[in-house]
Order: C-alpha cells, then structure tokens, then sequence
C-alpha cells in the first residue's frame, strides 16, 4: 500500500518547509515487487499491484555503513512510477549495498501513473522526501540519480529549491537537460499562438515543460546549469529517441562530467527508453556512486531502437 507523505503524519518526522500553492504530497511505494529486465513487464506488473517498489528499495530501516554512507534517492521519469523505470536499478543498487529509496511523484490524486504534473511543485514534492530519508537514515547527505524527466525535477530541488548542501552526487540518465525539440515540432508550436496549450492537453504539463526553451527550461538554466558543491554527471545516448539535439543532454556548468555511453561502447545503441534497463548504464551508474568498488562496465552490443515497442505496447494497455 502507498503511503501519501504528509509531513509528521509519516514516519513521525517533522514537515517540510512550507509549500506552494496547489503542492500535493508525494506518495511512497510500498509493496515490494520482483526485479524486470524490461519495461513493459514492470507496467504488466503494476496492473495489479499499483504500488509496486522495487524489491528492497524504500526500506526506512536500512542504516548506511562505512562503505555506502549516502542513501541514493531515484525519481522516475515521465508517465511512469518508482517501479516502472527502476524495477531493474533498484534492485540491484540494494543488492550492492546501498540504502535506496524512491517515491511516486507529479501525480494527479488516484493517478496510477506519475511524473505528468507541474515540475516545480514535483521538485517540492522531492525536497519533502529527501528529508524523510535524510531524517530516517541518519545521513547528511544524499546521492541522487534522475531519469529524463526526473534528472530536472532532481536538479531543480538542487539549484533553486536550496538541496545543493544535502546532495553529495546528482546523475541524470537521459538528461533533458536543454529539453528536445521533438523532432523539430516545438520550435514550430512554440510560434502557433494556442499550439503548446493543445500540446499540453494532448499529453500533460510536465510533457510541455520538457520542450527545449519552455519556460521552466529557461528557469532551470537560468544563471548556469549546475551550483557549487555538488558532483554533477549525465549518462546519455547519442541514439536518444526523446532528446534532441543530443547536444542537450549535457551540462555545460563547471565541473560536469558527460559521459556519452557509445564512448564507451561503441556497439550499445541503447535510446531513452531503454536506458535504465540497460545492464551496461548499471555499471557506469554504479562505477560513479562507488568508483573503488566497481568493477569494470562490461560492453555488448543493443541493437537501435531497443525498447520502443514495449514502451509503445505499456503505455496502451
């Protein structure tokens, strides 16, 4: 059963810092559930168990050690949930010893998918959690790993929302960054007098949002893309389906790192949609949370396109 985060109510820890106006809670996962290799077997799974949490994860028990010192909090992308873009990290950063935790956020209420709401009142909604695990946990810091849509929700808490001193690492998987141009149809919407607001009904605020030069884009970059005192790193794919130019998906603030995954693997033609399913963004993911404990990434070849039909199929069932 989810449970809504709704300051001492949960967990009997004090509440967050006053929100704004039309902030909802967050809700956090509860029912553990099996690891998946890709994603339409997540969203078959949460058909009948809506509040699925990867097995493992959400654990506000788990007491970090010497080795694994900053629990790591995962937000999900874009009409997905905690489960559905992390049933296969989650689970193995537990496994790996790590404290790991993840909500379900920028839901409408009863929504059974998340990530389709305001960003800004999502990153609130994450600044609330990352509390609770900080409180829980014990620990003063945090790593956190983002993907799409969750990269700038994550950023956004760090950059404008005051997180910066409670986050050691951010990585963003599939960063949209600088947004997309969605295959060069914002550009042309966004110089059509109503086109974004029926771009915005056709999909969701969060969907728009994305678009490269959206306001929220501008608000988000505004003053540099980074702040000191955290350790900034995208993983991205020159072969993203979503984002566009691949450009975008970089930061461009001191001391980034970018790592595009074909400099590594040349034959990985992983896209966006398979990216937190692909066991070779797992090894550089874990090589940047913990670079002496991991071991070497092991390239294979993923043929282009990997993962579009499950995703097409999961999102019409």
């Amino acid at each position: 059963m989810a449970v809504a985060l709704a300051g001492s109510a949960v967990l009997g820890i004090t509440e967050a810092t006053a929100q704004p106006p039309g902030y909802l809670p967050p809700t956090i996962p509860t029912d553990p559930a099996p690891p998946q290799t890709d994603h339409l077997g997540a969203v078959l799974y949460t058909k009948t168990h809506p509040d699925a949490v990867p097995r493992g994860v959400n654990d506000f028990g788990c007491v970090p050690d010497a080795a694994h010192p900053r629990p790591v909090i995962l937000a999900h992308g874009t009409d997905a949930s905690a489960y559905t873009d992390w049933a296969a990290i989650g689970t193995e950063l537990v496994d790996q010893g790590f404290c790991v935790f993840a909500l379900n956020y920028g839901g409408k209420p009863g929504a059974v998918t998340y990530g389709t709401e305001d960003m800004v009142l999502s990153a609130y909604q994450f600044a609330a959690f990352t509390d609770e695990v900080r409180t829980a946990t014990g620990a003063e810091q945090v790593d956190l790993v983002g993907f799409s849509q969750g990269a700038n929700v994550t950023r956004y808490y760090i950059n404008k929302l005051g997180g910066a001193p409670k986050v050691d690492t951010w990585v963003g998987l599939a960063s949209p960054t600088y947004g997309g141009v969605m295959y060069g149809l914002a550009p042309l919407a966004q110089q059509i007098p109503g086109a974004m607001e029926l771009a915005e009904r056709a999909t969701s605020v969060a969907a728009v949002q994305q678009v490269q030069n959206s306001p929220f884009m501008r608000e988000l970059n505004a003053g540099g893309d980074t702040v000191p005192g955290v350790r900034y790193v995208t993983i991205g794919s020159r072969f993203d389906e979503v984002i566009q130019p691949f450009e975008n998906i970089a930061l461009r603030g001191p001391g980034a790192r970018n790592i595009v995954l074909q400099d590594g693997c040349p034959v990985d033609l992983t896209g966006h949609f398979h990216m937190v399913y692909d066991p070779y963004v797992f090894d550089l993911l874990f090589e940047v949370l913990e670079p002496e404990l991991a071991p070497e990434p092991v390239c294979v070849p993923v043929p282009l396109g990997t993962g579009i039909p499950e995703v097409i199929i999961g999102g019409n069932i």
